[in-house]
């Protein structure tokens, strides 16, 4: 298991494993049901307001899970080891190993994607003001509108492939170069500052 768990309201636990289920476990260990995708689930789930269950899979695909363990919709992406992040509106945004960042709505319309340089590992995180960040392979990290729109690019010049935390206006993310970058975003201008090595 690469996926975290994550609870439901529930107290359900819900996590993915490399052999394609996405299991539902009750608090006391005992089965729910499992849902078999086509391929190894690392993504670690996001729950929707209603209760949806959203994970992405190896076989190329985007899943929805109702709460009962039936398929909701799927949507064909590439390769998804990233996480998805549902923003207030329900939008679900995830990133791909085909290089792009894509938004759905709740009922699996895509509203939009962005092609970014390389895999997509990271999972987007959603600013108070609905814009994405999200970094990728290409050693960039980006912040896109919540119509899918570029606002601006930050080079590390090192894959970024976990999420990153926003706080008073600094945005914080890992890089494998090896170092973690506090970057601020006052309007449209930015820097950043090493913070360890």
């Amino acid at each position: 298991m690469y996926s975290s768990p994550v609870i439901g309201s529930d107290g359900i636990v819900y996590v993915g494993c490399d052999d394609g289920n996405l299991y539902a476990i009750y608090s006391t260990g005992a089965l729910k049901w499992k849902y078999l995708t086509g391929g190894a689930v690392r993504s670690s789930p996001a729950i929707g307001a209603d209760g949806t269950i959203y994970v992405g899979s190896a076989d190329n695909k985007l899943y929805a899970i109702n709460a009962a363990g039936t398929l909701k919709w799927s949507y064909a992406t590439g390769p998804v080891y990233s996480s998805p992040s549902i923003g207030p509106d329900g939008t679900v945004y995830i990133g791909s190993n085909n290089y792009e960042v894509y938004a759905f709505s709740s009922a699996g319309q895509l509203k939009w994607s962005y092609a970014t340089s390389g895999r997509v590992r990271s999972t987007p995180l959603i600013g108070l003001d609905s814009t994405v960040y999200v970094g990728s392979d290409d050693g960039q990290l980006y912040a896109l509108s919540s119509n899918g729109a570029l606002l601006w690019n930050f080079v590390t010049n090192g894959s970024i492939s976990g999420g990153a935390a926003i706080l008073s206006g600094i945005i914080y993310v890992g890089c494998e170069n090896n170092y973690l970058y506090a970057i601020v975003v006052p309007g449209d201008s930015f820097h950043s500052i090493p913070l360890c090595h």
